[in-house]
């Protein structure tokens, strides 16, 4: 309806997906607002020149909503997974915590499963969803010499595999995580009596995220400039023992991996070269807590290393490096028309294999990365299904009315219901068919062949 109403959108359609920079430089000539929104974008890896209009206008639009204010997930954010756990468990699924796949398998040129580290393996009924990065994703298929020349897309996924390994990348990040104690008297004074302290932790307008640059001149994207910090125990006291703080301190994700590649982790070498490079991540703290370091009852410096293992991101880096404004590789359809998708798509050379996270379309950062999973759960399923969905969602809440479909549904299920979902990611299982009606997949392929 609303595009009924409003056909002058097409017009800004390609600007869209394009880079931020072209709309800001015609609209923004205030220079401390052109640094904002440089400093906003940078949390999906570019200044405004190279992030995705849609996502940042998207994210700046929510900062300045009535009401809008920070929160965290009660008692830290591993209740974010067992949350995540729990509500899977309701729906008949099984996730498994602290699993590592080894590979991802591939047989007559469709994925069938996944080989875990531990030796057992996990078959795919439809489909195998990697939220891997491309480059740990490239590094999980079997070796190219390994599959049948002859198997079905065995060209392109050597181009696909040679393509996306290689695909430009971001830097690491340096994090620092902090405990304080609040009580400690510090030269005559506890953490309250310090009034940088006292307005974040004011009562009316808590404050628990910052951000600090230290030069406007400089790059926001050189690790040594921008830092951000965020203190969760404002919020929920829960996380630590009364009369303490916990802070998680990070820059940007510009940190260069080639000097850190070269030392081992536990050595004197490394330790005092992740003290020196943390050094920026205490000046930045010091902006609200003055006397972090003598308050610091415990702290830890994560490396771009740390963030490697920890999170198996390739190199630790924060995301692919690809600016808005032109097509990615493997881009999809989209590709070749007017508006520039600079993410790849989630389709792959090989069938049954999907891709989601920071490194597909849309893009880096957490409201990116979700709605490219929500992309690829909805790929595997048929519209009829999408469509069931948004109406039942409209009806919980008035604020989700927006959602429903309407009448145009039905010129859309006569459009596309036929062709979802793909014929390679219809199985051998059970899917959603045509009708609605759950039925097998050998059963509906005969339907659909009489």
């Amino acid at each position: 309806p609303f595009v009924l109403t409003h056909p002058d959108v097409f017009a800004d359609l390609p600007l869209t997906f394009d880079s931020l920079h072209k709309t800001v430089d015609v609209l923004v000539t205030e220079p401390f607002l052109r640094n904002f929104i440089d400093t906003m974008c940078i949390f999906c890896g570019f200044p405004a020149k190279g992030a995705m209009t849609a996502h940042m206008l998207y994210i700046l639009e929510r900062f300045f909503e009535p009401g809008c204010a920070y929160c965290v997930p009660i008692g830290g954010t591993e209740n974010i997974a067992r949350a995540i756990h729990r509500g899977g468990a309701q729906f008949g699924m099984d996730i498994s915590l602290n699993t590592h796949v080894a590979e991802i398998m591939v047989e007559g040129g469709r994925a069938t499963g996944v080989k875990l580290k531990n030796g057992k393996v996990v078959k795919a009924r439809k489909a195998v969803v990697s939220n891997a990065t491309p480059f740990d994703t490239v590094k999980m298929l079997p070796p190219q010499e390994s599959l049948d020349p002859a198997m079905p897309g065995f060209g392109p996924l050597q181009e696909w595999r040679d393509t996306l390994g290689t695909l430009p990348r971001h830097g690491a990040i340096l994090h620092l995580f902090v405990a304080v104690d609040a009580e400690k008297v510090v030269d005559g004074k506890k953490l309250a009596d310090h009034p940088s302290w006292q307005a974040a932790a004011d009562s009316q307008s808590t404050n628990p995220a910052h951000l600090i640059v230290q030069d406007w001149g400089r790059s926001m994207q050189d690790s040594q400039n921008l830092c951000s910090f965020f203190i969760p125990s404002l919020l929920d006291p829960s996380v630590c023992p009364p009369g303490k703080h916990t802070i998680h301190v990070y820059s940007s994700g510009g940190e260069p991996y080639e000097t850190w590649e070269k030392l081992t982790p536990g050595t004197e070498e490394y330790e005092a070269y992740k003290e020196e490079r943390g050094d920026i991540l205490w000046k930045a703290l010091e902006n609200c807590i003055p006397d972090a370091r003598e308050r610091a009852e415990f702290h830890i410096v994560g490396s771009p290393l740390a963030h490697e293992a920890f999170l198996r991101r390739d190199r630790g880096t924060y995301g692919m490096a690809w600016a808005a404004g032109t097509s990615a590789p493997f881009a999809g359809l989209l590709k070749f028309s007017p508006i520039p998708f600079p993410f790849p798509n989630l389709k792959t050379p090989v069938d049954g294999l999907l891709r989601c996270g920071d490194s597909c379309f849309p893009g880096i950062g957490t409201p990116s990365a979700a709605a490219s999973g929500i992309i690829a759960a909805n790929t595997i399923v048929n519209v009829e299904t999408h469509i069931a969905m948004l109406e039942e969602t409209a009806k919980k809440d008035p604020l989700y009315s927006f959602l429903s479909p309407g009448p145009f549904q039905w010129l859309y299920r006569g459009v596309v219901s036929g062709f979802t979902p793909s014929r390679e990611l219809r199985g051998e299982g059970s899917f959603q068919a045509t009708s609605g009606t759950r039925v097998s997949a050998a059963a509906e392929k005969a339907a659909r062949a009489a």
